[in-house]
């Protein structure tokens, strides 16, 4: 029996011939990742280690984006912790206030993970990756802080699921509609430890932009890894973005898993995930009115320029409706200023939105658009589990920067078309 692209990846970072599912390994690392909430648990923990330096200072990657700017005194004192960890083992990617952005899009912008990479990241959505044809995935803390120091970490090596994406899809119809789709058609637990792994003639139709989203999710239907194959697209991306040698995998015809679902990508519809989980999947024009408060277009899952981009294109020449809140997040100091360069900030100030720094902000509940008892909120984010962005009583909808923005215009859970687009 062959192997998949997870399988044979895995197996190079192991120094083996083959690998099964089920196999325990040890795999040598290309990146460990954290964040200002992670990195200080692991670096704790570092510091229990007989061995306290880091196997490589230049596979390190510390990305300060969940409460940048510090918006209190501990998210400031984690911060410091970082700082003075990256001062003391010379960290080389260190990103902090004026050079940082949301991590997972930070991190393939800066070129720092490439094809045929293994990485492991202190926070779930490490998954982003796959999107390069990479196997990442996220893991706990003390995890990294072995990675850190030996630069392997040990995996159950995952069995697979195949999904065959077909055809092309309609316009406004993005990699949120089609992960969503997904998560409601497998169930948060239908890819539990499983790699997800993506195959047919709809990815030629795909950007980078809608693979990040789609493997950035793949964690919400339990996945291990989500990962796309490299054509070239990804070569493109690679070679705008990185100066790394990348290796291309690809599956065996004979590789085995476990299902194979086909979707035909002309047939999705905008897709919006209801509370209070990713699998309570709804299309638009299936609910009844839904009045919302506020909506948030950004996260390490649509905070991308082309989620920028769709939003302005929704949002020009149109008003924020009355009462509603709208927070627009670029993910990175890059996107920021190339949004900057387009016009894209001017088009959302004056549509009545503020525009943030980059930061992970309420996506986790932290700061920057908190929700209130009884208030809704549209977000592009990729969690809306009960008190995720803030009350107990609020309530988080997932959708694309198209609906997001949509809905920010109309007030209600909307559709570009509702809009005349």
């Amino acid at each position: 029996m062959g192997m998949t692209m997870t399988q044979k990846i895995l197996a190079a970072h192991a120094g083996l011939d083959k690998v099964e599912a089920g196999q325990l390994i040890e795999a040598n690392l290309d990146m460990v990742l954290g964040n200002d909430i992670t990195s200080p648990v692991a670096i704790n923990e570092m510091k229990k280690m007989n061995e306290q330096s880091v196997f490589d200072k230049e596979k390190i990657a510390l990305v300060m984006d969940h409460f940048i700017p510090n918006k209190d005194i501990k998210s400031a004192e984690n911060c410091k912790c970082c700082r003075d960890f990256a001062n003391e083992h010379e960290i080389v990617n260190y990103f902090d206030v004026g050079c940082m952005g949301i991590e997972h899009a930070l991190l393939p912008e800066k070129g720092l993970v490439v094809a045929g990479d293994a990485v492991i990241g202190a926070d779930s959505h490490t998954c982003t990756y796959g999107a390069l044809g990479a196997f990442s995935t996220g893991v706990g803390s003390t995890d990294m802080a072995a990675g850190m120091v030996t630069g392997k970490a040990w995996f159950k090596v995952p069995s697979a699921l195949k999904f065959v994406l077909t055809g092309k899809p309609n316009p406004w119809i993005s990699g949120k509609d089609i992960i969503l789709h997904i998560i409601g058609m497998i169930g948060v637990d239908g890819a539990l430890y499983k790699s997800m792994e993506f195959f047919g003639d709809g990815i030629a139709h795909l950007s980078m932009d809608d693979r990040f989203t789609i493997c950035n999710m793949a964690i919400e239907a339990g996945g291990k890894n989500g990962i796309f194959p490299v054509d070239e697209k990804t070569i493109e991306y690679m070679k705008d973005h990185s100066k790394k040698t990348y290796t291309v995998y690809e599956a065996d015809e004979d590789a085995e898993y476990e299902a194979t679902y086909t979707i035909d990508l002309s047939a999705l519809k905008s897709t919006v995930s209801f509370p209070h989980l990713p699998e309570n999947t709804k299309e638009i024009g299936t609910f009844d009115d839904v009045k919302i408060d506020q909506v948030v277009i950004g996260s390490c899952t649509n905070g991308r320029l082309q989620d920028m981009r769709e939003a302005a294109a929704i949002l020009k020449g149109r008003k924020v409706a009355k009462n509603v809140r709208c927070i627009i997040i670029p993910a990175t100091q890059a996107i920021y200023l190339q949004s900057m360069r387009e016009g894209l900030l001017e088009i959302f100030i004056e549509a009545g939105a503020v525009v943030s720094t980059p930061t992970c902000g309420p996506c986790l509940g932290g700061y920057m658009g908190i929700l209130a008892a009884g208030e809704r909120c549209v977000s592009t984010t990729n969690r809306n589990f009960v008190g995720r962005m803030g009350h107990v009583d609020s309530e988080v909808y997932l959708a694309s920067p198209a609906v997001a923005a949509a809905s920010a215009v109309t007030g209600k859970i909307s559709g570009p078309a509702e809009i005349g687009m």
